[in-house]
């Protein structure tokens, strides 16, 4: 396998970057291929040598997204108490999932095909939220009566029933009090 240029490689992150950003902003519109190019400072061609199509770019910005807020939780806790590290991982996730409208259409189109698959998704966030939980359980902080299953299961309620971001909030810090022992 051949080694990537270095400035090839600069150019897939930034392309996957502007993409993510891009489909974040967008709310469901569709957002032009050529416009993500422009922003990333390089041609339509340059973007097409990276990715075939809308659909490979889109499945690129979510398995990088995807495997960045899965790995954010060892980060968290490296940084921060494990009820602090899980509250912030919260919003991380949020952020994730909000992001993600804006590429609806062809992640709906990558399921039905079976080249990403919901259960691999499940199974990536359930052991994020494990590794923060068992952190808890390690320190006392978090119940150690709660699976990381049903609090996933709990997050993706909140955000389907959620009016606003400021609900979602409130609603992550009620989550979150739940799981807090009591002492």
């Amino acid at each position: 396998m051949a080694k990537i240029r270095a400035d090839a490689h600069r150019n897939r992150e930034r392309l996957l970057e502007v993409a993510t950003a891009a489909f974040a902003a967008a709310d469901g519109a569709v957002v032009s291929l050529e416009a993500i190019a422009r922003d990333a400072g390089v041609g339509i061609g340059t973007l097409y040598r990276h990715f075939a199509n809308r659909d490979a770019l889109v499945e690129a910005v979510y398995r990088t997204e995807l495997a960045e807020v899965s790995a954010s939780a060892s980060d968290l806790l490296a940084h921060h108490p494990p009820v602090a590290a899980l509250r912030r991982w919260m919003d991380r996730y949020a952020s994730f999932v909000a992001a993600k409208r804006g590429m609806a259409e062809s992640l709906r189109a990558m399921f039905a095909a079976g080249v990403v698959q919901p259960s691999d998704i499940r199974a990536s966030v359930v052991g994020a939220v494990d590794t923060l939980l068992s952190a808890g359980r390690a320190d006392g902080s978090l119940r150690d009566d709660v699976r990381a299953d049903d609090v996933v299961s709990s997050l993706i309620g909140i955000f389907l029933a959620s009016a606003s971001t400021d609900q979602a909030g409130r609603m992550l810090d009620l989550l979150v009090d739940a799981l807090v022992t009591t002492r």
